[in-house]
Protein backbone atom coordinates (compact mmCIF):
# COMPACT_ATOMS: atom_id res chain seq x y z
CA UNK A 1 0.00 0.00 0.00
CA UNK A 2 1.07 3.65 -0.74
CA UNK A 3 1.56 5.78 2.16
CA UNK A 4 1.93 9.33 3.19
CA UNK A 5 4.47 11.09 6.04
CA UNK A 6 2.74 13.24 8.62
CA UNK A 7 5.43 15.74 7.54
CA UNK A 8 5.25 15.74 3.83
CA UNK A 9 2.95 18.67 2.69
CA UNK A 10 0.25 17.45 0.67
CA UNK A 11 0.32 19.39 -2.85
CA UNK A 12 -2.37 21.93 -3.36
CA UNK A 13 -5.27 22.52 -6.53
CA UNK A 14 -7.10 25.98 -6.58
CA UNK A 15 -10.56 26.41 -6.58
CA UNK A 16 -11.56 28.17 -9.85
CA UNK A 17 -9.39 30.90 -11.62
CA UNK A 18 -8.98 32.74 -8.43
CA UNK A 19 -10.74 30.71 -5.63
CA UNK A 20 -8.56 29.16 -2.69
CA UNK A 21 -5.69 26.92 -2.37
CA UNK A 22 -6.30 23.75 -0.91
CA UNK A 23 -5.08 20.59 -0.48
CA UNK A 24 -5.84 18.10 -3.32
CA UNK A 25 -7.61 15.47 -1.87
CA UNK A 26 -10.14 17.31 0.55
CA UNK A 27 -12.48 15.68 3.68
CA UNK A 28 -16.14 14.78 3.16
CA UNK A 29 -17.36 15.42 6.74
CA UNK A 30 -21.25 14.37 6.96
CA UNK A 31 -20.54 11.01 7.84
CA UNK A 32 -19.29 12.33 10.83
CA UNK A 33 -22.86 13.12 12.26
CA UNK A 34 -25.24 11.36 9.74
CA UNK A 35 -26.67 8.80 7.08
CA UNK A 36 -23.94 6.41 7.80
CA UNK A 37 -24.67 4.77 11.37
CA UNK A 38 -24.03 5.73 14.63
CA UNK A 39 -21.57 9.00 15.23
CA UNK A 40 -18.78 9.59 17.66
CA UNK A 41 -17.66 12.88 18.29
CA UNK A 42 -14.56 12.28 19.91
CA UNK A 43 -13.07 10.00 17.35
CA UNK A 44 -14.36 12.36 14.54
CA UNK A 45 -12.55 15.16 16.01
CA UNK A 46 -9.03 13.20 16.29
CA UNK A 47 -9.66 12.33 12.49
CA UNK A 48 -10.43 16.10 12.25
CA UNK A 49 -7.09 17.56 13.67
CA UNK A 50 -5.33 14.55 12.14
CA UNK A 51 -6.47 16.10 8.79
CA UNK A 52 -4.97 19.25 9.71
CA UNK A 53 -1.56 17.70 10.94
CA UNK A 54 -0.83 15.45 7.83
CA UNK A 55 -1.66 19.25 5.74
CA UNK A 56 -5.51 18.10 4.35
CA UNK A 57 -6.93 21.24 4.64
CA UNK A 58 -10.22 21.15 2.94
CA UNK A 59 -13.42 20.31 4.73
CA UNK A 60 -16.37 19.84 3.28
CA UNK A 61 -19.70 20.16 5.48
CA UNK A 62 -23.72 21.32 4.83
CA UNK A 63 -26.52 22.78 6.68
CA UNK A 64 -28.39 19.48 6.62
CA UNK A 65 -25.96 16.64 8.09
CA UNK A 66 -27.16 16.14 11.55
CA UNK A 67 -29.19 18.85 11.29
CA UNK A 68 -26.43 21.38 12.01
CA UNK A 69 -24.90 18.87 14.18
CA UNK A 70 -21.78 18.47 11.61
CA UNK A 71 -21.07 22.41 11.54
CA UNK A 72 -21.53 22.25 15.63
CA UNK A 73 -18.94 19.70 15.41
CA UNK A 74 -16.18 21.21 13.04
CA UNK A 75 -16.47 24.75 15.23
CA UNK A 76 -15.13 22.87 17.62
CA UNK A 77 -11.45 22.26 15.04
CA UNK A 78 -11.98 25.77 14.10
CA UNK A 79 -12.39 27.53 17.11
CA UNK A 80 -8.47 26.37 17.54
CA UNK A 81 -7.04 26.07 14.06
CA UNK A 82 -9.56 28.44 11.83
CA UNK A 83 -6.49 30.11 9.77
CA UNK A 84 -5.77 26.46 8.78
CA UNK A 85 -9.06 25.46 7.21
CA UNK A 86 -10.63 26.14 4.48
CA UNK A 87 -14.16 25.65 5.01
CA UNK A 88 -17.15 25.23 3.00
CA UNK A 89 -20.63 24.26 3.59
CA UNK A 90 -23.53 24.00 1.85
CA UNK A 91 -27.37 25.36 1.95
CA UNK A 92 -30.65 24.53 0.37
CA UNK A 93 -31.87 21.21 1.56
CA UNK A 94 -34.32 21.83 4.33
CA UNK A 95 -35.23 19.57 7.34
CA UNK A 96 -36.87 19.64 10.41
CA UNK A 97 -35.27 19.45 13.81
CA UNK A 98 -35.79 15.68 13.93
CA UNK A 99 -34.58 15.40 10.28
CA UNK A 100 -37.46 14.85 8.50
CA UNK A 101 -36.54 16.39 4.44
CA UNK A 102 -39.05 19.76 4.16
CA UNK A 103 -37.76 20.52 0.47
CA UNK A 104 -35.50 22.34 -1.19
CA UNK A 105 -35.22 25.81 -0.82
CA UNK A 106 -33.43 28.58 -2.83
CA UNK A 107 -35.05 31.70 -1.85
CA UNK A 108 -32.71 34.98 -1.12
CA UNK A 109 -34.62 35.16 2.37
CA UNK A 110 -33.74 31.31 2.82
CA UNK A 111 -30.01 32.26 1.61
CA UNK A 112 -29.27 35.24 3.94
CA UNK A 113 -30.97 33.18 7.16
CA UNK A 114 -28.87 29.88 5.86
CA UNK A 115 -25.85 31.64 5.91
CA UNK A 116 -26.37 33.62 9.48
CA UNK A 117 -27.55 30.49 11.12
CA UNK A 118 -24.16 28.48 9.59
CA UNK A 119 -21.87 31.17 10.68
CA UNK A 120 -22.85 30.89 13.78
CA UNK A 121 -23.08 27.07 14.63
CA UNK A 122 -19.68 27.22 12.87
CA UNK A 123 -18.15 30.09 15.30
CA UNK A 124 -16.74 31.59 11.91
CA UNK A 125 -17.04 35.38 10.94
CA UNK A 126 -16.68 34.08 7.04
CA UNK A 127 -17.52 31.11 5.06
CA UNK A 128 -14.70 29.97 2.35
CA UNK A 129 -17.00 28.35 0.16
CA UNK A 130 -21.01 28.60 0.39
CA UNK A 131 -22.60 26.10 -2.33
CA UNK A 132 -26.09 25.38 -2.81
CA UNK A 133 -26.90 22.48 -1.74
CA UNK A 134 -29.44 21.37 -4.62
CA UNK A 135 -31.03 23.50 -7.11
CA UNK A 136 -34.54 25.12 -6.40
CA UNK A 137 -36.88 24.55 -9.24
CA UNK A 138 -39.09 26.79 -8.23
CA UNK A 139 -36.52 29.59 -7.89
CA UNK A 140 -34.68 31.53 -11.11
CA UNK A 141 -31.03 30.49 -10.09
CA UNK A 142 -30.25 34.29 -10.73
CA UNK A 143 -32.10 34.70 -7.82
CA UNK A 144 -30.57 32.22 -5.51
CA UNK A 145 -27.08 33.36 -6.88
CA UNK A 146 -27.40 37.16 -6.24
CA UNK A 147 -28.18 36.49 -2.86
CA UNK A 148 -25.67 34.97 -2.34
CA UNK A 149 -23.42 37.17 -4.17
CA UNK A 150 -24.99 39.71 -1.39
CA UNK A 151 -23.32 37.85 0.86
CA UNK A 152 -19.72 38.28 -0.58
CA UNK A 153 -20.21 42.15 -0.86
CA UNK A 154 -21.03 41.74 3.41
CA UNK A 155 -17.93 40.32 3.79
CA UNK A 156 -20.16 36.45 5.04
CA UNK A 157 -18.79 34.58 2.43
CA UNK A 158 -15.70 34.54 0.36
CA UNK A 159 -17.12 31.86 -3.03
CA UNK A 160 -19.69 30.80 -3.95
CA UNK A 161 -20.15 26.92 -5.61
CA UNK A 162 -23.04 25.08 -6.75
CA UNK A 163 -23.70 21.25 -6.12
CA UNK A 164 -25.60 19.17 -8.76
CA UNK A 165 -25.97 21.84 -10.66
CA UNK A 166 -26.42 20.84 -15.03
CA UNK A 167 -24.41 22.59 -17.07
CA UNK A 168 -27.05 25.24 -18.26
CA UNK A 169 -27.65 26.32 -14.69
CA UNK A 170 -24.47 26.97 -14.19
CA UNK A 171 -23.97 29.19 -17.48
CA UNK A 172 -26.86 31.27 -15.97
CA UNK A 173 -25.27 30.98 -11.99
CA UNK A 174 -21.86 32.17 -13.54
CA UNK A 175 -23.21 35.02 -15.42
CA UNK A 176 -24.72 36.21 -12.50
CA UNK A 177 -21.75 35.78 -9.90
CA UNK A 178 -18.19 34.16 -10.19
CA UNK A 179 -18.35 30.51 -9.32
CA UNK A 180 -15.48 28.74 -7.80
CA UNK A 181 -16.58 25.11 -7.87
CA UNK A 182 -19.30 23.11 -8.67
CA UNK A 183 -19.80 19.74 -6.31
CA UNK A 184 -21.44 16.45 -7.65
CA UNK A 185 -21.28 13.16 -7.67
CA UNK A 186 -17.86 11.91 -9.45
CA UNK A 187 -16.09 8.62 -9.33
CA UNK A 188 -14.94 5.20 -11.13
CA UNK A 189 -18.56 4.33 -10.72
CA UNK A 190 -20.42 7.47 -11.81
CA UNK A 191 -19.17 9.24 -14.89
CA UNK A 192 -22.19 11.03 -16.33
CA UNK A 193 -20.51 14.09 -15.17
CA UNK A 194 -18.04 13.78 -17.94
CA UNK A 195 -20.55 14.71 -20.95
CA UNK A 196 -21.41 18.72 -20.09
CA UNK A 197 -20.86 19.32 -16.57
CA UNK A 198 -16.93 19.20 -16.81
CA UNK A 199 -16.74 20.65 -19.79
CA UNK A 200 -18.44 23.26 -18.69
CA UNK A 201 -16.47 23.94 -15.61
CA UNK A 202 -13.37 24.02 -17.43
CA UNK A 203 -14.73 26.37 -19.68
CA UNK A 204 -15.72 28.80 -17.14
CA UNK A 205 -13.14 28.32 -15.00
CA UNK A 206 -14.63 26.35 -12.53
CA UNK A 207 -13.35 23.67 -10.24
CA UNK A 208 -14.93 20.40 -9.81
CA UNK A 209 -15.03 18.69 -6.21
CA UNK A 210 -16.37 15.35 -6.21
CA UNK A 211 -18.19 13.90 -3.53
CA UNK A 212 -18.37 10.09 -2.89
CA UNK A 213 -15.18 9.09 -4.97
CA UNK A 214 -15.29 6.08 -3.23
CA UNK A 215 -18.42 5.05 -4.44
CA UNK A 216 -20.17 5.42 -0.79
CA UNK A 217 -17.25 3.09 0.18
CA UNK A 218 -18.41 0.47 -2.24
CA UNK A 219 -14.97 0.75 -4.41
CA UNK A 220 -13.21 -0.04 -1.45
CA UNK A 221 -14.10 -4.00 -1.66
CA UNK A 222 -14.88 -3.67 2.01
CA UNK A 223 -18.58 -3.62 1.65
CA UNK A 224 -19.97 -7.32 0.12
CA UNK A 225 -23.65 -6.83 2.31
CA UNK A 226 -25.74 -4.45 3.48
CA UNK A 227 -26.12 -6.47 6.10
CA UNK A 228 -22.41 -5.11 7.58
CA UNK A 229 -24.61 -1.80 7.15
CA UNK A 230 -25.78 0.01 10.09
CA UNK A 231 -29.69 -0.54 10.17
CA UNK A 232 -30.24 3.21 9.58
CA UNK A 233 -27.32 3.56 7.28
CA UNK A 234 -29.08 5.23 4.29
CA UNK A 235 -27.06 3.53 2.05
CA UNK A 236 -29.75 0.28 2.47
CA UNK A 237 -32.24 2.24 0.47
CA UNK A 238 -29.41 3.36 -2.25
CA UNK A 239 -30.30 1.23 -6.23
CA UNK A 240 -26.20 0.38 -6.32
CA UNK A 241 -26.37 -1.35 -2.92
CA UNK A 242 -29.69 -3.22 -3.63
CA UNK A 243 -29.68 -7.49 -4.12
CA UNK A 244 -30.77 -6.76 -8.23
CA UNK A 245 -27.62 -4.62 -8.62
CA UNK A 246 -25.12 -5.95 -6.11
CA UNK A 247 -23.54 -8.65 -7.60
CA UNK A 248 -23.02 -6.71 -10.84
CA UNK A 249 -21.19 -3.73 -9.08
CA UNK A 250 -19.40 -6.06 -6.58
CA UNK A 251 -17.87 -7.99 -9.54
CA UNK A 252 -16.50 -4.27 -10.26
CA UNK A 253 -15.04 -3.88 -7.12
CA UNK A 254 -13.46 -6.91 -7.74
CA UNK A 255 -11.88 -6.21 -10.42
CA UNK A 256 -10.44 -3.02 -9.22
CA UNK A 257 -9.12 -4.24 -6.05
CA UNK A 258 -7.58 -6.81 -8.03
CA UNK A 259 -5.59 -4.33 -10.30
CA UNK A 260 -4.96 -2.21 -7.13
CA UNK A 261 -3.04 -5.05 -5.70
CA UNK A 262 -1.36 -5.97 -8.81
CA UNK A 263 0.53 -2.53 -8.43
CA UNK A 264 0.60 -1.86 -5.10
CA UNK A 265 -2.15 0.52 -4.11
CA UNK A 266 -5.62 -0.38 -2.45
CA UNK A 267 -8.75 -0.05 -4.46
CA UNK A 268 -9.45 3.06 -2.40
CA UNK A 269 -5.83 5.25 -3.66
CA UNK A 270 -6.36 3.66 -7.13
CA UNK A 271 -9.87 5.36 -7.60
CA UNK A 272 -8.90 8.19 -5.83
CA UNK A 273 -5.82 8.69 -7.99
CA UNK A 274 -7.93 8.27 -11.30
CA UNK A 275 -9.88 11.04 -10.23
CA UNK A 276 -6.97 12.93 -9.72
CA UNK A 277 -5.50 12.33 -12.70
CA UNK A 278 -8.59 13.59 -14.49
CA UNK A 279 -7.32 17.12 -14.32
CA UNK A 280 -5.63 19.75 -11.75
CA UNK A 281 -8.99 21.31 -11.61
CA UNK A 282 -10.80 17.91 -9.80
CA UNK A 283 -10.62 18.21 -5.82
CA UNK A 284 -12.12 15.52 -4.37
CA UNK A 285 -13.45 14.82 -1.22
CA UNK A 286 -13.72 11.35 0.53
CA UNK A 287 -15.28 10.66 3.91
CA UNK A 288 -14.14 8.76 6.46
CA UNK A 289 -14.38 8.49 10.17
CA UNK A 290 -11.04 7.01 10.85
CA UNK A 291 -7.30 8.26 10.90
CA UNK A 292 -5.55 5.48 9.31
CA UNK A 293 -7.97 5.42 6.18
CA UNK A 294 -7.29 9.42 5.77
CA UNK A 295 -3.62 8.76 5.94
CA UNK A 296 -4.54 5.76 2.55
CA UNK A 297 -6.57 8.34 0.53
CA UNK A 298 -4.03 11.00 1.06
CA UNK A 299 -1.59 8.90 -0.15
CA UNK A 300 -3.03 9.18 -3.28
CA UNK A 301 -1.62 12.30 -3.96
CA UNK A 302 1.59 10.50 -4.37
CA UNK A 303 0.52 7.98 -7.57
CA UNK A 304 1.31 8.41 -10.84
CA UNK A 305 -0.88 6.66 -13.36
CA UNK A 306 1.17 5.52 -16.49
CA UNK A 307 -0.40 5.08 -19.88
CA UNK A 308 -0.73 1.49 -19.18
CA UNK A 309 -2.24 1.06 -15.93
CA UNK A 310 -4.84 4.17 -17.51
CA UNK A 311 -5.69 1.53 -19.99
CA UNK A 312 -6.56 -1.33 -17.96
CA UNK A 313 -8.71 0.58 -15.33
CA UNK A 314 -11.03 1.97 -18.80
CA UNK A 315 -11.28 -1.74 -19.33
CA UNK A 316 -12.10 -3.01 -15.98
CA UNK A 317 -15.34 -0.26 -16.13
CA UNK A 318 -15.58 -1.45 -19.98
CA UNK A 319 -15.92 -5.52 -18.75
CA UNK A 320 -18.00 -4.53 -15.39
CA UNK A 321 -20.34 -1.61 -16.44
CA UNK A 322 -21.94 -0.21 -12.96
CA UNK A 323 -25.42 -1.79 -12.03
CA UNK A 324 -28.25 1.23 -10.98
CA UNK A 325 -29.09 4.80 -10.69
CA UNK A 326 -26.84 6.78 -8.01
CA UNK A 327 -29.84 7.54 -5.69
CA UNK A 328 -33.31 6.42 -5.70
CA UNK A 329 -36.09 7.90 -8.47
CA UNK A 330 -36.78 10.40 -6.26
CA UNK A 331 -33.62 12.04 -4.94
CA UNK A 332 -32.66 11.35 -8.88
CA UNK A 333 -35.08 14.32 -9.88
CA UNK A 334 -33.09 16.89 -7.75
CA UNK A 335 -29.82 16.16 -9.26
CA UNK A 336 -28.16 17.82 -12.99
CA UNK A 337 -30.71 19.98 -12.48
Amino acid sequence: MTTTKQTAALPRRRLGTQGPQVSAIGLGCMGMSDFYGPRDDAQSLAVLHHALDIGLNFFDTADMYGVGRNEQLISQVLAKRRSEVVIATKFGNVRAPDGTPLGIDGSAAYVRKACDASLQRLGVEQIDLYYQHRVDKKVPIEETVGAMAELVKAGKVKHLGLSEASAATIRRAAAVHPIAAVQTEYSLWSRDVEDEVLPTCRELGIALVPYSPLGRGFLTGAIRSTDQLAADDWRRANPRFQAGNLDANLALANALGMLARDHGHTPAQLALAWLLDQGDDIVPIPGTRSSTRLDENAAATRITLDPALREQLMAVLAEHPVSGTRYPEAAMANVNV
